[in-house]
């Protein structure tokens, strides 16, 4: 029956009288990654504003460019030693106006480097010497853009050695069959890959890049033809990058011209999440413990020639929102502490190019122009390229194709052979507070959890609560509440999938505690409701960064690994759970590569009386050993293996049991021999798995 004037007018009355639910004002959990590596490069950003700002003198600025050498090569590794290089010379070709020699030498024990030495016809009898360092081509120092700058140096009067970074021309470690250029996806994979296996013993693919580049730097120094007292760096994108690094370690360059480089630095005062995380040479590791950052890699230069060259679309198009705004301040800065070490105005130039990010031939007449100026005194500005033609890949070949062939080591290779060097301590009555150092845990909020809404459901109660972790972070947790009375104590559930994959009525949350488990099914930093939400970037960029990975690197910048805020979670759960529920204890419960965190919450927590992993990673020494490994760089943490292993913390656990399911690893059980440890045969994630 249709409703009457009257009957519509008494609606909003019937309404009121009706009982609702009171509001429930959740979160925007999405912000609470964002927000708090925000405030962690906040709190950078000033430490090292207050340095730089103490620098107002040359006695000061000397001691500082000494602090930033020294740092920088503490946070990548330490200073490797200096080997013999056993340089050969394997070919060569002449053209018109110079020669090319092709060389293989060795920056490190068995690591082979593959270069070209391009020497002039003509000219004087010791030439000003260019170390040019690639970006990261595929091909290498076969890139024809690289080619076109390294063949115009060498004609206007420079000897040129430009060498194949690592996984880059010659030195590709994942060679597809077929073409001999990377399987992975990039070049940049070709530096990330092994890049995190290094870490996890203590080395960086950082050090790696750096040290070739310094053991470059001696090749082209030593050559009879090459004036020692007149280097210079020069490169693209990754090789403006590494000509930084070098610039921040070797004193015998006479001046530099970075051309694209990585110069944002990553603790700012207003960080877009996740910051400027790129390749893992790129990641400068817990600079702010140091109160440094990228630009201070070129502050050991001063007051000698520096030319930074950019391109204006970059902060957007490569780079993150604030590569320019950034770059122009600190440039401003680094102008400061030319003019109080009295250098010449022109000794510090920069030039923003209105194309996109490449060594177009604009910027290569400004490297021109600024090495003929500082390393030849010319003064006569060059307006035009000397004549190039790039030449075919193989006709470059100094090792035949690949280093491979040369039995050349790997960057794998040398994480292997260093966890190997590796004896990881036993478990002791010291692990937990080791542990905890190295996970850098967040301290605990004195925040009470929160029930947001409470609601019946088929066979059991249900609530939503909030967990304040820190300021910015709170984690959200569903909690299913059995309606008979239970001694058992309740039990956590971690899932990667987040809190939402089991929530259903006919799901495992529920069935369980309609079987009697009071069930907290919360999610950890970076996962479910709390992903990150889609940061101001250029399209690319915003989504190449959202993923876990880039979070993952960025937190271990700034000096809270992922793996340590997720701990920190956990226990913060842990905490909420006995605060409500009544218990004096938990069980936890973790599926895939939330085991670890479980398993690092346990050894700090007494009141996780037992563990329950499914499909548990073994080892951190497993993924330092394997050439082909598959976990997510947030368990990664820089140099555990020389702490600890997840074996010794499992043992480090004891009386409490763990149950470990799942597994495909052999050496398991042979690994986890501690007698509190027990691998059952069980379905990995069911009601039958934990008893109900």
């Amino acid at each position: 029956m249709p409703l009457s004037r009257r009957s519509v007018l008494t609606l909003p009355a019937a309404f009121a009288a009706r009982s609702w639910a009171a509001p429930i004002d959740y979160r925007d959990y999405s912000r609470c990654l964002p927000d708090y590596l925000a405030r962690l490069a906040r709190e950078a950003a000033a430490k090292r504003a207050a340095a730089l700002d103490a620098c107002t003198t040359p006695a000061l600025i000397r001691a500082r460019q000494k602090h930033v050498r020294e740092s920088f090569w503490s946070l990548i590794g330490g200073q490797p030693e200096r080997t013999p290089l056993n340089i050969r010379t394997t070919g060569s070709f002449t053209r018109e106006n110079y020669t090319v020699e092709h060389l293989v030498y060795e920056s490190r024990p068995g690591l082979l480097i593959a270069a070209n030495l391009y020497l002039p016809k003509s000219g004087e009898q010791r030439l000003p010497g260019v170390l040019f360092q690639m970006g990261h081509s595929l091909n290498g120092k076969a890139a024809a853009l690289y080619q076109y700058c390294i063949q115009g140096l060498v004609q206007l009067g420079f000897a040129v050695l430009a060498f194949d970074p690592m996984g880059q021309g010659e030195r590709v470690a994942y060679p597809d069959p077929e073409t001999g250029l990377t399987r992975l996806r990039s070049a940049d994979n070709e530096h990330t890959y092994p890049g995190k296996q290094l870490i996890l013993g203590g080395d960086t693919a950082t050090r790696l890049q750096t040290w070739d580049s310094v053991r470059s730097l001696d090749v082209l120094a030593s050559h009879p033809r090459v004036d020692p007292k007149r280097l210079a760096s020069t490169g693209n994108s990754g090789g403006g990058t590494t000509t930084m690094f070098l610039s921040a370690v070797d004193d015998r360059l006479a001046c530099a011209a970075p051309a694209c480089p990585n110069t944002e630095n990553h603790a700012l005062a207003r960080l877009n999440g996740p910051g400027s995380v790129d390749d893992a040479e790129q990641c400068i590791l817990d600079g702010p413990s140091k109160t440094i950052d990228r630009w201070d890699l070129l502050h050991p230069l001063a007051p000698k020639p520096l030319l930074i060259l950019v391109s204006a679309r970059d902060w957007f198009g490569t780079y993150s929102p604030d590569y320019l705004t950034n770059g122009r301040a600190e440039f401003a800065r680094l102008q400061a502490f030319y003019k109080t070490l009295g250098a010449a105005a022109e000794n510090l130039q920069w030039y923003e190019s209105p194309l996109p990010h490449g060594l177009g031939y604009n910027v290569r007449l400004e490297i021109y122009n600024f090495l003929l100026r500082h390393l030849q005194g010319r003064t006569t500005r060059l307006d035009k390229e000397p004549p190039t033609s790039a030449e075919p890949d193989a006709t470059l070949f100094a090792a035949q194709g690949n280093v491979a062939k040369l039995n050349s080591k790997t960057p794998f290779v040398l994480a292997r052979e260093l966890s190997a060097t590796i004896q990881t301590p036993p478990a002791s009555p010291s692990l937990p507070r080791t542990l905890a150092d190295a996970l850098r845990l967040d301290p605990p909020s004195n925040k009470p959890p929160r029930v947001l809404g409470r609601v019946t459901s088929r066979g059991c109660d249900a609530e939503a609560i909030e967990i304040d972790v820190t300021a910015e972070v709170t984690v959200p947790a569903w909690v299913f509440r059995p309606r008979v009375s239970t001694t058992k104590p309740p039990l956590i559930l971690l899932e990667p999938s987040g809190r939402s994959v089991n929530w259903g009525e006919d799901s495992l949350y529920q069935q369980l505690a309609a079987a009697g488990r009071l069930v907290i099914a919360p999610d950890l930093r970076g996962l479910g409701d709390l992903r990150p939400e889609l940061s101001r970037h250029g399209f690319g960029n915003a989504v190449r960064h959202q993923d876990e990975n880039a979070y993952a690197w960025a937190s271990m910048m700034l000096g809270r690994p992922l793996l340590g805020q997720r701990v920190s979670d956990i226990l913060a759960v842990v905490r909420a759970a006995t605060a409500l529920y009544g218990s004096n204890t938990v069980h936890v419960a973790a599926l895939s590569h939330l085991t670890v965190p479980a398993l690092c919450a346990a050894a700090l927590e007494p009141r996780i009386a037992s563990l329950h992993l499914s499909r548990h990673l073994v080892s951190w020494r497993s993924l330092a050993t394997n050439e082909q490994y598959s976990h997510p760089f947030a368990n990664f943490l820089y140099g555990i293996l020389r702490l600890t292993d997840l074996p010794q913390i499992a043992a480090s656990v004891a009386p409490r049991p763990i149950t470990i399911t799942a597994v495909s690893d052999p050496t398991a059980t042979s690994l986890y021999s501690s007698s509190n440890v027990k691998f059952v045969d069980t379905p990995p994630w069911s009601l039958a798995t934990f008893g109900a």
